[in-house]
């Protein structure tokens, strides 16, 4: 079993940036792999970023490619999103989710099976 708690979220104007932390309870943070999703208003829940167990292997959507980064630091239980030139479109509510599988299918919201209780980013213009 793993807890994760989201937090970093927040309002920022296009082209900023913000740092969200996902942070797992427990001694067995390494055997996750652990991905983020997010959800606008209206819309179904979209894969955004993943990271593999080992750390060595990471997946981005198309539309954050280039402007986000996943990473996890194993001693101390998190992982991070750094988001930077943020858009309009970026803004939802983020989740952190975790799964004790393989690295495959990733980026499907059914494999995962833990989950945050998401944290607000907003983007205006």
């Amino acid at each position: 079993q793993v807890q994760l708690a989201e937090s970093g979220g927040g309002s920022v104007q296009a082209g900023g940036s913000l740092r969200l932390s996902c942070a797992a309870s427990g001694r067995t943070f390494g055997r996750y792999s652990m991905g983020w999703f997010r959800q606008a208003p209206g819309k179904e829940r979209e894969f955004v970023t993943a990271i593999s167990r080992s750390g060595h292997s990471t997946a981005y959507a198309d539309s954050v490619k280039g402007r986000f980064t996943i990473s996890r630091d194993d001693a101390k239980n998190t992982v991070y999103l750094q988001m930077n030139s943020l858009k309009p479109e970026d803004t939802a509510v983020y989740y952190c989710a975790a799964r004790e599988a393989n690295w495959y299918q990733f980026s499907r919201v059914d494999v995962y099976d833990y989950w945050g209780q998401g944290t607000q980013v907003t983007v205006s213009s």
